[in-house]
């Protein structure tokens, strides 16, 4: 396939500026940005399923330059809904220098900050120079503008897009950039870049947007109860990643894997078919949550998130680190415990109602302590037990779990 037949496949392309773009990023040897605001500290998941576009294009012979808007982070762009509340001039940069030096890591490529060439912008000269070759009636028929016009939306936000512009036409006067790729909400922004550098030099200079990858219910990829997916593993360790991509969608899974992997077409067709003769097998989860681990973390990492996934589901407490296991068991219940009887234990904190109930669980076998069945209703819970001498894993049957701290 050519680049474009493939990125067309992996779903890559939804709004095209001219149809003479195919040709172009079929010839290679163009020179394209995509960008994101420095919002948060951390790409999440989202960042990264639009930012491998630029690996894409590399390989068939473009140059990437990947922004990341200091000064347009002090704005913030319309979402179509509410007015976004501004942040702090030290929060955006102190963002800023955290997100250049994790997008280095992972996209190997230049990053520019908008800041550097805004920052000393005067209001007449932004009207003069930008604001004067934009229509105001052209601004407001933007999707996300009008969306948001019935709530209100402050001149800021409405003055976002003729900044990304801006940026368009400054990177195409000054770094030969005639190629913006970003998500398809930014398609308005970008078409008025297009528009500004038209009418100010005459160039033709191009663009095109992927679709924003979602769930089966239209829920942005990467955001879980309401939170992101972050690419920090201090923020997001690599089993929560993993358990995350693990519990993907059966019927979404293989357009994940098209979208977020570099596996040809022959091998996901391969992984489509073996996952739909057995998808409790879950080997499209599988893979590609070997494909995005691998590639932020490294091999290690998915190896451990196997391991601390697998241990957990068997029991197998004591073949886990404390670190990885409190990873693995975040967000269950947990207390302060003083030594004692595991009965006494058990019903004090609520894990059984009775002691009459723990003793039932505990004959029949269904109470252990970190991994191992306890029989023995006498039995004392201390510190001698206790994992690396700081806590203790109580399970009550296959699935609940709770951490006593001692």
């Amino acid at each position: 396939m050519t680049v474009y037949e493939d990125l067309k496949w992996r779903g890559l392309i939804q709004d095209i500026s001219s149809p003479e773009l195919e040709e172009k990023l079929n010839k290679g040897g163009m020179t394209f940005y995509i960008g994101t605001d420095p919002t948060a500290d951390s790409l999440h998941l989202g960042h990264y399923s639009s930012f491998l576009i630029t690996r894409r294009l590399a390989k068939a012979g473009h140059t990437p330059i990947i922004l990341v808007g200091g000064a347009t982070g002090l704005i913030g762009d319309p979402r179509g809904s509410t007015e976004r509340e501004l942040s702090k001039k030290e929060v955006v940069q102190r963002n800023f220098e955290k997100l250049k030096e994790q997008v280095q890591k992972i996209f190997p490529y230049e990053v520019v900050n908008n800041y550097d060439w805004v920052k000393d912008l005067t209001v007449i000269d932004f009207l003069r120079d930008y604001g004067k070759y934009i229509n105001v009636s052209y601004m407001l028929n933007k999707d996300l503008v009008k969306r948001q016009m019935d709530s209100g939306i402050s001149y800021a936000e409405f003055s976002y897009m003729l900044l990304q512009a801006l940026d368009f036409k400054y990177l195409h006067e000054t770094r030969g950039v005639d190629l913006q790729v970003a998500g398809s909400d930014q398609w308005g922004n970008i078409t008025t870049g297009i528009e500004l550098t038209r009418k100010t030099t005459g160039d033709e200079i191009y663009a095109f947007t992927m679709p924003l990858i979602t769930d089966s219910r239209g829920n942005k990829f990467g955001k879980s109860e309401g939170n992101a997916v972050w690419i920090d593993k201090e923020k997001t360790s690599s089993y929560e990643l993993y358990q995350f991509l693990l519990n993907a969608e059966d019927e979404m899974v293989i357009e994940y894997l098209k979208r977020l992997t570099f596996l040809s077409k022959e091998e996901i067709e391969d992984i489509e078919k073996q996952h739909n003769e057995a998808p409790h097998l879950r080997l499209a989860q599988k893979t590609l949550a070997k494909e995005i681990i691998t590639d932020l973390h490294g091999v290690e990492e998915f190896e451990n998130a196997v391991k601390t996934s697998e241990s957990l589901f068997k029991g197998n407490i004591k073949d886990i680190s404390v670190k990885d296991l409190l990873i693995g068991l975040k967000g269950v219940p947990s207390f302060e415990i003083t030594p004692g009887n595991i009965v006494n234990i058990l019903v004090d904190n609520k894990i059984c109602s009775s002691k009459r109930e723990a003793r039932e669980f505990i004959n029949s076998g269904a109470i252990s302590i970190n991994g191992d069945v306890v029989n023995d209703e006498g039995m004392i819970i201390d510190k001698t037990i206790a994992l690396e001498e700081k806590i203790i894993v109580i399970r009550k049957g296959k699935k609940n779990y709770f951490i006593c701290n001692i």
